[in-house]
């Protein structure tokens, strides 16, 4: 007879599942600041880069897009670095449309939510590897959160860069933060 799950297992387990909610929660809130900035460019803006040596947005989607298809395809039971994989390439200029990066984009992210939906609270401590080094889940997923956070800021930078005047803000706007803070203290209320 197998023994009920005392305080503790309880506790791990929501713990676990709090993790995963969280981590899902954060990396859908990368891919939205990203497609908000992307969503105010043109194909131009996409392929433009502030210096010869510095990344383009286009360049940065087929970058995050390449690793979130290498990184979370067969996650639990692959090296996260796939042999099929050319790092390398993604940092070369390809002369992509519009329509075919925003497909890079939307292609990364589902195979990256997909399998973080598929995850149960006992994958949390299971040991991974990214290019031969272990991981347990928890520390690839963290891993990954700050690598994408990392490359959405850029877009986001250039992004702005590239609209100057005519840019969104996607957070508060400058000045704004006293107004900003009073609007939410008054929705407590």
């Amino acid at each position: 007879m197998k023994e009920p799950a005392g305080p503790s297992k309880g506790k791990d387990n929501q713990l676990a599942e709090l993790t995963l909610s969280l981590s899902i929660r954060d990396f859908q809130s990368l891919k939205s600041l990203g497609d908000k900035a992307i969503a105010q460019l043109s194909a131009d803006q996409l392929h433009w880069s502030p210096q010869a040596n510095s990344n383009s947005i286009a360049v940065i989607v087929n970058h995050l897009s390449g690793n979130m298809i290498s990184r979370w395809t067969d996650f639990l039971t692959t090296d996260g670095e796939k042999d099929y994989r050319n790092r390398d390439q993604e940092f070369e200029i390809d002369g992509a449309t519009q329509a075919e990066l925003l497909q890079r984009w939307e292609h990364g992210w589902k195979v990256l939510l997909a399998t973080l939906l598929s995850l149960q609270p006992d994958d949390l401590l299971a040991t991974v590897r990214i290019r031969g080094e272990a991981h347990t889940v928890v520390q690839a997923i963290h891993r990954q959160i700050a690598h994408y956070g990392y490359h959405v800021g850029q877009i986001v930078y250039i992004a702005k860069a590239c609209c100057a005047e005519q840019w969104q803000s996607l957070s508060i706007k400058k000045g704004e933060s006293a107004a900003f803070n009073a609007k939410l203290r008054q929705q407590e209320q």
